[in-house]
């Protein structure tokens, strides 16, 4: 998992704080703006803890929006925080190409942005997010180890979200050489708006009517389009026989994959990525050079746009590595093992 190479990027960029401070240069306590686009997911709620967790600990004030999966909306919310004197913003994109006159007012003013999660392809926005080809990657893997064979289905993210086709890339990149050899074939491939759970399991439901329930496996983007794909299975008798991939390691999803009928969530640790963008943030607003951010590197984005960045390294949960989560505190072994029969318990739910 890496933790060791996290951590010490952490402890230098808690260094970096420690010698700037948290004050604006007017002397007043920094405060930071953070545009979310939505909470519907679980896992939004976990990095806004650990946002208000890393800017509590630099002295620093949060500030927050929610666009509630709204791009005008998401406009206003920065507008608005601007107005509020924030030192530094941090926004989880609605719409990755909509947002963009909005990063650009905060820049005009002063204001360093930093892309939270999702990709904003605009020059000096300071992308943080964890290696989403190497998701996609991932969920393929462990996909095509129970289905080497056979009609698969890809229920992607938003198309408004560049994660969505780093996801998709990173899975046709694994599935390819079985693709070119006659053993895969990719039957249907579906965006879901919004990456809403019954938007994903309204569109697996059209895909099971025209290949008359013929799907051997589905690659879903995150757990929450999973979530929607397998009540679509299930209401086919089909959930558990279909391996489905997710990422997010969201509750419900963990405890599908110990149940059985959820093959992989990527557990993209929330917590350190919501920590080290507040304490990035601080740094910025600073007044640190991005490219002296610990662990950032430079990164091309598909539309030709060089940012500083950081992408963390994600971990792929399966049923024999669920002990992971329990280790780390993620999930109470109560909510992991709900409803698992004692007979087909994996590891982590077994004594």
């Amino acid at each position: 998992m890496a933790f060791g190479k996290r951590l010490l990027g952490q402890s230098a960029l808690g260094a970096l704080l420690a010698g700037r401070g948290a004050m604006a240069q007017t002397g007043r306590r920094l405060t930071v703006g953070v545009s979310w686009s939505n909470f519907q997911e679980e896992r939004w709620r976990t990095d806004e803890t650990a946002i208000r967790g890393a800017l509590t600990a630099a002295g620093a004030q949060y500030l927050s929006a929610d666009a509630q999966a709204n791009n005008t909306k998401q406009l206003a919310d920065i507008e608005g925080l601007l107005t509020r004197g924030i030192g530094a913003l941090i926004v989880l994109a609605q719409d990755a190409r909509a947002i963009q006159p909005a990063i650009r007012r905060a820049q005009a003013e002063g204001i360093p942005v930093v892309g939270y999660d999702r990709l904003i392809e605009v020059p000096g926005v300071f992308y943080l997010t964890f290696d989403n080809i190497e998701v996609g990657r991932m969920q393929a893997r462990e996909v095509l180890k129970l289905k080497p064979r056979g009609n698969y289905v890809l229920i992607k993210g938003s198309s408004a979200d560049p994660n969505a086709d780093f996801l998709a890339a990173g899975q046709r990149e694994v599935l390819k050489p079985a693709i070119d050899a006659g053993a895969v074939r990719i039957v249907a491939e579906q965006y879901t708006d919004g990456w809403r759970p019954e938007v994903a399991q309204r569109n697996m439901e059209q895909i099971l009517t025209a290949q008359n329930n013929n799907v051997d496996a589905v690659l879903a983007a995150n757990d929450g389009t999973a979530g929607g794909a397998i009540a679509a299975l299930t209401a086919q008798g089909l959930a558990g026989r279909v391996p489905v991939s997710g990422q997010d390691a969201d509750h419900a999803a963990l405890n599908r994959i110990a149940l059985g009928t959820q093959t992989v969530s990527v557990w993209k640790d929330s917590r350190v990525l919501g920590a080290r963008a507040g304490q990035i943030a601080v740094a910025l607003a600073g007044g640190a050079a991005a490219a002296s951010v610990p662990g950032s590197a430079k990164w091309r984005s598909p539309g030709g746009v060089e940012l500083d960045s950081i992408l963390l390294t994600p971990v792929p949960i399966i049923r024999d590595n669920l002990g992971l989560v329990l280790e780390a505190n993620w999930i109470s072994r109560e909510r992991l093992c709900r409803g698992v029969a004692a007979a087909d318990a994996p590891p982590a739910c077994r004594g």
